[in-house]
C-alpha cells in the first residue's frame, strides 16, 4: 500500500494539545495501517488504499475536528513528494548556507496567481519565498523569531490554509521514510 505523510495544521500550538497516541489512534480509526508520528508538531506517517487524496484529507479533517473539537487542516503527500521536496533548493547557495531558518508551507493545491501576488507583497530584506506546485519555500535570513513572517499572515494575505516545517524536519522525514521502501 502507498505511504502517505499527513502535515497537520496547528496541532501542539496554542493550547491545543494532542497526545502523538491520540494522533495515532484517530488515524487508525479511519482505517489506515502503519501509522506512525514524527515529533509532536502533526506529522503522521501512514499506510491506505490508492484513492482520491483530495478526499482522504477531507475524511481526516472531518474525522479530526469531530474527536479533537477544532479544525485541523491537513496537507498531504506521498513518500516521493516528500523526498523531492526535501533536496529542492529554489535559493542560491550562498543565501542558503546564511539563513537563519529555511522552511516550506504545504498546501492543498498550487496558489492562484493572486495568492502569489500577495506573497510576492510580503518579500522583505528578511523573508524571500519561491512557489514551486503545492508548496511555499520560505528561507529566513535572519530567524523565525525575528520575521514579521507567520503561517497565520500568510493564510491572511494569500487566502490559503497551510502549514509550515522546517526544511530539516522535512529532510529527516524523507531519510526516514525513503519512497519505496
Amino acid at each position: 500500500m502507498p505511504r502517505t505523510l499527513a502535515f497537520l495544521r496547528a496541532i501542539n500550538v496554542g493550547g491545543r494539545t494532542v497526545r502523538m497516541d491520540e494522533l495515532r489512534r484517530l488515524f487508525a480509526e479511519l482505517g489506515l495501517s502503519s501509522v506512525e508520528t514524527f515529533i509532536a508538531s502533526g506529522n503522521v506517517i501512514f499506510e491506505s488504499r490508492p484513492g482520491s487524496e483530495a478526499a482522504l484529507a477531507k475524511r481526516i479533517e472531518k474525522h479530526l475536528a469531530a474527536h479533537l473539537g477544532f479544525d485541523v487542516a491537513t496537507f498531504l503527500r506521498s513518500d516521493r513528494e516528500v523526498a523531492e521536496i526535501a533536496l529542492r533548493r529554489p535559493f542560491e547557495a550562498a543565501e542558503h548556507a546564511r539563513a537563519g531558518a529555511f522552511c516550506v508551507g504545504f498546501l492543498a493545491a498550487a496558489p492562484s496567481a493572486t495568492a502569489r501576488a500577495e506573497l510576492s507583497r510580503l518579500e522583505s530584506a528578511n523573508d524571500r519565498f519561491h512557489v514551486h506546485g503545492r508548496e511555499v519555500y520560505w528561507l529566513c535570513r535572519t530567524g523565525q523569531g525575528e520575521s514579521d513572517f507567520s503561517n497565520a499572515l500568510f493564510e491572511k494575505k494569500c487566502g490559503v490554509r497551510a502549514t509550515f516545517r522546517s526544511m530539516t524536519t522535512v529532510a529527516k522525514l524523507a531519510a526516514k521514510y525513503p519512497p519505496g521502501k
